[in-house]
């Protein structure tokens, strides 16, 4: 079908000349479609909403909402040969002919049967995709051949200044024949070659006082690509909170962007009440969706808040093209405004935070973008901000077009555990062709949509939820749990969940514990350092970080499997007068989070395993297996206290970054985990394959085919430096 390709591209506008001006010399394609509809994107985009259906219904949905701006205004013919070339270029089999209108119906839209060697598969986005699946096709890496992978090229960020950055938690994109990256404590930006790893261009931001003040510095988590068919544009957000569009192929900024290249996110921002301070960056790429990028907001950690008020977390959306701003969404309502009734005492004027700190995912078929948003100001004690406050810790469905609500639902009614949506939201196609949303949190909880309307899947229940005894507090009476999946790591802590290797080492632990206060529930809420009762302070499991992470889960669409990685952690929530940090909050934080302390001679004080993957079939909601995520570290091993006892495979306290194919699934151990990378049965966890990397690793793999070879590349740190390693077969 490549002839009828050719054919489109030079195809005129004549018949609809009447509605539009554009020039006739230009193919319908490029003139009405290309803004919406990005080539490069649109074999996602078929295997994300139109498989297993008839391509009669696409030719239908096509005449109902294209041209966006005039549906239907196009003529049957032009009609068809839209559908004909968004199959071809899908990759669609279909017969060497154009389809007719009399055989769409009976034409199935399917994947490809086999990966073509001669092209190029890329990695669009630091998930993979808008959908956030972290899933490829790709195959020519799989379970015959995997245990020959070897490292092929590495490139290194020493010397990418200022200083060095040992840890880089980049996820590269790499598109059309280039690998984009993120690089260095100023987040400059880099064009690598992904046959050689060889440095093509180098982009670096300077931006003086705002660097130093900025909340959020370092390599970040990527970027965004847009392009329509000819011009091909990279998007970054600088540490101090800029967000700037380059030349993909040059690395300069964009002139017709913004003020040459540059938008100055800071302006028009909610400013905290009585701070001169702008405490707001982004360490996430933005999210381009068809021709709007949505920028996301993060503060500084809140534990330790020096105020009760800060900047507000709005999120706003720009066009691609001009850097103009389109909509802004107030994720912390002022008066009159849906949700402002949920800030009691009208306390929604004076907190801030509640940014989308974390990458979000899109749905371009239903219009809709998936804002996780975060938790407010701040993070372990709510006093100053009295109910149940909308729009934080919530997942909200915004039209990306406009930035208006179309549904949400909040995972935390007035957060006290500094729970925050912490990943994307996974978009998933079910087997069965249901099209949901799972959205994965610290809590280790899996809460699941129908991602149009919002309506719990499996069902949510609101539960009964102790309460605080913190004066000045106040706690929400219930908490919204999934009825399936069934958390996939622990929740709440007991005496009953303390080591016990040998009687000696479970005695330790129970000392360890004394005068804490023991988690009932996953809900539990923090208590004082110096409670009346004499405790001091609640011993909490899962921690802050724990659970899932930004690093998101991983979806097999060909199965309905999700597999899941999650850290398991202790933390105790002590709180203590503000004034002893001099915070004018009436409390934070004084537990020191995972307090060092709180170990056996080095042992965890909980039984293993300390790192899981679970893998969770979305057909039924029921776990399907779980392993520990990495081998029982040598100084567990080795231990004096252990000598002579027979211990499982614990895995290790970090976030596993996770990549599934047709025929593996892949996983590293994350920040803190060691250099082993492992691919895996997806049926059943089984190790198939390990690799020892260059380093340690620390951010999730992506993968790629670059002139009919494919690859798996991740970031791993050095000690000093980091860098992006790539993984392929010997030639």
């Amino acid at each position: 079908m490549q002839w009828f390709k050719n054919f489109l591209l030079i195809l005129s506008f004549a018949a609809a000349s009447q509605v539009y001006t554009q020039p006739t010399d230009q193919s319908t394609y490029q003139l009405l479609c290309a803004r919406c509809h990005l080539s490069i994107e649109i074999e996602q985009r078929l295997r994300n909403d139109w498989y297993g259906r008839s391509a009669e219904e696409l030719y239908s949905r096509m005449r109902a909402t294209m041209p966006v701006d005039n549906p239907g205004s196009l003529s049957q013919e032009q009609y068809l040969n839209l559908t004909n070339l968004f199959l071809d270029l899908g990759r669609v089999e279909t017969p060497e002919s154009p389809l007719t209108l009399a055989e769409l119906s009976a034409w199935t839209i399917s994947a490809p049967s086999n990966i073509d060697p001669d092209a190029n598969y890329p990695w669009l986005n630091m998930n993979g995709d808008i959908a956030s699946r972290r899933y490829s096709e790709l195959e020519q890496i799989n379970a015959d051949n995997v245990q020959e992978l070897e490292v092929v090229w590495r490139w290194s960020n020493r010397n990418i200044g200022p200083g060095n950055s040992p840890i880089s938690q980049t996820s590269p994109l790499t598109i059309n024949g280039t690998m984009y990256a993120t690089a260095g404590a100023t987040r400059n930006v880099v064009a690598i070659d992904p046959a050689t790893g060889q440095t093509l261009w180098i982009w670096r931001p300077q931006e003086g006082q705002r660097f130093v003040d900025a909340p959020r510095k370092g390599s970040g988590k990527g970027l965004a690509y847009w392009t329509d068919g000819n011009q091909e544009v990279i998007l970054t957000v600088t540490p101090g909170y800029y967000l700037v569009a380059l030349n993909a192929r040059t690395g300069l900024p964009l002139e017709t962007f913004g003020a040459s290249g540059w938008v100055d996110m800071q302006q028009g921002l909610r400013l905290g009440i009585g701070r001169d301070d702008i405490d707001i960056g982004l360490s996430m790429p933005p999210l381009v969706v068809n021709d709007v990028v949505i920028v996301g907001a993060a503060m500084s950690p809140g534990g330790l808040a020096p105020y009760p008020s800060n900047v507000k977390g709005d999120i706003k959306a720009y066009d691609v093209r001009s850097g103009e701003e389109l909509w802004t969404f107030k994720t912390i309502p002022e008066p009159g405004e849906f949700g402002y009734d949920t800030w009691l005492e009208s306390s929604a004027l004076i907190t801030g935070n509640a940014g989308v700190w974390a990458p979000m995912s899109a749905d371009p078929e239903l219009g809709l973008v998936y804002l996780p948003v975060e938790a407010p100001t701040n993070d372990y004690y709510g006093g100053h901000r009295p109910g149940n406050n909308l729009f934080s810790s919530s997942l909200v469905a915004l039209d990306y077009r406009t930035g208006e609500m179309v549904w949400y639902q909040q995972l935390v009614h007035h957060d006290i555990w500094d729970w925050d949506i912490p990943q994307a939201p996974i978009l998933a196609d079910l087997p069965n062709g249901d099209k949901v949303l799972v959205q994965l949190t610290k809590q280790s909880m899996a809460y699941i949509y129908d991602r149009e309307t919002g309506e719990p899947y499996f069902g949510i229940e609101e539960r009964a939820v102790p309460q605080t005894d913190v004066s000045g507090e106040w706690t929400a009476a219930t908490q919204p749990f999934p009825v399936l999946p069934l958390p996939y790591d622990q929740q709440g802590f007991t005496e009953a969940d303390l080591v016990d290797f040998t009687p000696e080492i479970n005695a330790m632990a129970r000392e360890r514990i004394q005068g804490l206060r023991l988690s009932e529930s996953v809900f539990t809420p923090p208590s004082l350092r110096d409670s009346l009762d004499g405790t001091r302070g609640t011993l909490a499991m899962p921690c802050s970080t724990g659970g899932a992470n930004w690093e998101g889960g991983a979806y097999d669409p060909e199965t309905g499997i999700l597999y899941v990685p999650s850290r398991s952690c202790l933390m105790t929530f002590a709180l203590i007068p503000g004034s002893e940090t001099g915070s004018e909050s009436n409390y934070v934080n004084g537990g020191n989070g995972n307090n060092p302390a709180m170990n056996v001679e080095g042992i965890e004080l909980f039984k293993p395993p300390y790192g899981r993957i679970t893998a969770i079939d979305l057909n039924t909601g029921e776990h399907a297996w779980m392993i520990a995520n990495a081998d029982t570290p040598e100084e567990l091993q080795n231990h004096p206290l252990l000598e002579g006892v027979d211990i499982p495979r614990t895995g290790v306290s970090t976030h596993t970054g996770l990549l599934v194919t047709q025929s593996l699934l892949f996983s590293g151990e994350g920040q803190g985990g060691g250099p082993i990378f492992r691919a895996h049965d997806k049926a059943s966890g089984k190790i198939l394959a390990e690799i020892t990397l260059p380093g340690n690793h620390v951010a999730p793999p992506t993968t790629y085919m670059h002139e009919g070879r494919q690859y798996i590349v991740t970031t791993v740190t050095m000690g000093d430096s980091a860098e992006i390693v790539a993984l392929s077969l010997p030639d």
